[in-house]
């Protein structure tokens, strides 16, 4: 399994929509609300509904990265989700046909959608440069969303475990090329704890998919309230910060 050892790690966000709605756990402290709506106090183009659902039609059209030529690792709505209920079928097959264009650049998708995103690739095949994923914080909203994504044609497909909110039991994952984890963040940030984390990190191990450890947040591994910075990314002594090769351009 080849790594990517090099610890900064740069991924551009590209957001033709923005804004969203809150349907798992995992959304209780998101981040990308708190932040939508700092940009719309301070004025920023794109964000005068603050974190109320958005499709940005200029930028489907401006098709920013068919412009750039630098191969590059784009997060394709990080501030929203592109199977979003109100997302319109025809903006969706813009993005799917930029990426599809781009073939020179990654792109990483998530949803917590994934019965839409399922639907939707049964009819559309995944471009090979598309980077499919789902969230997974616990077993009864994350793990129906992994086997819909393992249901998919694409053939890059990874889950992400931010925030990790419970022991994910034993689990399959056949298909999935990277798993991504984390603890949660903020004042009101629920704790992740080790137990999980050394579960996930060695099911990964011995299913032969890749482990990327993004971040403690607020609690540590042993459970204290410190923040991020002071709590760091460590699994059991070890800096697990590293994509698969072939995802960082």
């Amino acid at each position: 399994m080849s790594e990517n050892r090099n610890n900064k790690i740069e991924v551009t966000a590209w957001n033709p929509f923005t804004g969203c709605t809150k349907i798992s756990p995992a959304c209780q402290n998101c981040y990308a609300e708190g932040l939508a709506l700092k940009l719309k106090r301070w004025g920023t183009s794109g964000y005068d509904n603050g974190f109320d659902f958005t499709i940005h039609p200029d930028r489907l059209k401006k098709a920013v990265p068919l412009k750039r030529k630098k191969p590059t690792l784009y997060f394709i709505n990080n501030m929203s989700d592109t199977f979003h209920e109100d997302a319109d079928d025809q903006s969706i097959d813009e993005i799917i046909s930029i990426v599809r264009k781009a073939h020179w650049h990654n792109f990483y998708m998530l949803t917590k959608r994934s019965q839409r995103m399922k639907d939707y690739f049964s009819k559309e095949p995944a471009p090979d440069n598309l980077w499919l994923g789902v969230t997974v914080e616990d077993r009864q909203h994350g793990l129906p969303r992994l086997e819909d994504l393992q249901h998919t044609n694409a053939k890059n497909k990874h889950i992400c475990c931010e925030p990790l909110l419970e022991d994910l039991g034993d689990i399959d994952l056949s298909q999935i090329r990277l798993v991504v984890g984390g603890g949660e963040s903020g004042s009101n940030a629920r704790k992740a704890e080790l137990a999980w984390v050394g579960s996930l990190h060695h099911q990964c191990r011995s299913q032969n998919v890749h482990f990327y450890w993004k971040q403690w947040g607020s609690y540590g591994p042993d459970g204290v309230y410190r923040g991020v910075k002071k709590n760091g990314c460590l699994v059991k002594g070890k800096l697990l910060l590293s994509f698969p090769e072939d995802l960082v351009p």
